[in-house]
């Protein structure tokens, strides 16, 4: 009897088993399906989907990466830039390595979309001088920029502080060159040169001599329309008044006219 029923339990067990079995199959072919060419998926129910897409000699930033990704992985690539709306359609997107490429310039609007989701952003190991503040947006992850030769300026310096650079980082992010030159940044971290310096300064400086020069440009064009008008106006005038005075000669002429023309 107890045999009978273990083999009765088998067989309703085992169908049960092969469906299963085939429903996991069916959805690994549909999310490799998804996945885009030369890049990895895999999903798990804590951690969401993951693509990647790691040492593939990857130029761009694929195309149509399923909008449920949450983990996306391109480092050891060749990409130089990344494009404005790049990562647009990825609502999810919550982790995003760039490391390891060539990257020279992240262009406005690049992580566009990003803000409410990225919270972590690996960008170590690239070729980046600064940072645009318009390719970061509203974005507020959790950074890495280490091992860049930093151009310590003040774009660099407006953009950093919407990234929480990780603690262990900090130290990394060195200034390879600096914009100006003299404020003796080459090798110092990027964190110690913006706690003593304002590198705005002298952009400041530029843009408060560039609106002194305009100002005194829109005033000297005042000044002269105002002499140009005035020297019209009194030209205007001067023979408006030679015209008045002619005005009782003609008058004298005609009437002596008159008087002639009733005599004869």
């Amino acid at each position: 009897m107890p045999h009978l029923l273990d083999s009765l339990l088998l067989r309703l067990a085992l169908p049960c088993l092969l469906l299963q079995v085939l429903g996991l199959g069916s959805g690994f072919r549909q999310l490799m399906a998804g996945c885009p060419e030369n890049c990895y998926c895999s999903e798990s129910w804590d951690s969401g989907l993951a693509v990647r897409c790691s040492n593939m000699n990857l130029l761009a930033v694929p195309r149509n990466l399923p909008n449920q990704t949450r983990h996306l992985y391109l480092d050891y690539n060749l990409l130089v830039s990344v494009p404005a709306d790049s990562f647009l359609k990825l609502p999810l997107l919550a982790e995003l390595d760039l490391s390891h490429n060539r990257l020279v310039q992240l262009e406005p609007g690049a992580f566009r979309g990003l803000a409410d989701s990225l919270t972590s952003l690996d960008l170590s190991s690239n070729l980046l001088e600064t940072l645009d503040p318009e390719a970061l947006g509203e974005l507020r992850a959790q950074a890495n920029l280490t091992r860049n030769p930093w151009m310590c300026d003040c774009r660099l310096q407006v953009a950093m502080p919407q990234l929480q650079l990780e603690p262990s980082s900090l130290a990394g992010v060195v200034c390879n060159s600096s914009e100006p030159e003299d404020v003796g940044a080459r090798g110092v971290p990027f964190v110690l040169v913006a706690a003593d310096l304002d590198l705005c300064a002298a952009l400041k400086r530029t843009t408060d001599v560039a609106m002194l020069v305009t100002m005194f440009g829109w005033f000297t064009m005042v000044i002269s329309y105002l002499v140009y008008y005035v020297r019209h106006n009194r030209e205007d005038a001067r023979r408006h008044l030679e015209y008045l005075k002619s005005l009782p000669n003609k008058q004298g002429r005609t009437e002596e006219t008159s008087t002639l023309s009733t005599m004869v």
